[in-house]
């Protein structure tokens, strides 16, 4: 039976084995944003021993690539990018100290494994609900790759963000689940 959590940033290893697939989560505190460009430059300076432009420890990196802000708001629509897109990525950023990730669609196995290796989360969000998650968004500030546009890095402050759990820390894969109930067997 899935439950809810009210989590804030940055995540621990506690936080994350205490969710299982299905759970329904709201974050508060910092995320950061990231897109594949972005994900390409970050690792870059892992495997050159540089520093990031963010804390990558307990973060959660939100797949998007927002629209510009109305006037008065710090954030555009602000839906999930499909994150396979990052798979390549992913276990490095969750080997050194990322906690969860936010996207849409399936991962790669490698990303699974690395879950559970790293007591990382992959988190679902509501695909074509960008408009409503923007207004979650407290504050949005670029900290890293301006010329990148909508793919820069954004430090953002949110508040009771609701993402549901995909990937778990045990191996445990929502939408392989969903699929067996209603298999043929």
């Amino acid at each position: 039976m899935a439950k809810t959590y009210y989590l804030t940033t940055p995540l621990s290893s506690e936080d994350t084995r205490a969710l299982k697939s299905g759970d329904i989560v709201y974050i508060s505190g910092t995320i950061f944003t990231a897109r594949d460009a972005a994900h390409k430059r970050l690792v870059e300076l892992i495997e050159k021993g540089e520093e990031l432009p963010f804390d990558i420890e307990g973060s959660v990196i939100y797949f998007v690539g927002p629209t510009p802000p109305k006037p008065g708001d710090p954030i555009g629509s602000a839906g999930p990018t499909t994150s396979y897109r990052m798979d390549s990525y992913s276990p490095i950023m969750l080997e050194h100290g990322s906690k969860g990730m936010i996207g849409k669609g399936k991962r790669s196995q490698e990303v699974k494994d690395a879950c559970k290796m790293y007591d990382g989360i992959y988190f679902g969000a509501t695909g074509g609900a960008g408009a409503l998650l923007g207004k979650k968004i407290k504050s949005a500030e670029v900290i890293a790759y301006p010329e990148l546009g909508p793919e820069a890095v954004r430090k953002l402050e949110v508040e009771n963000f609701p993402v549901t759990v995909i990937n778990d820390t045990y191996g445990n894969d929502l939408y392989q689940m969903g699929r067996e109930m209603y298999e043929v067997k």
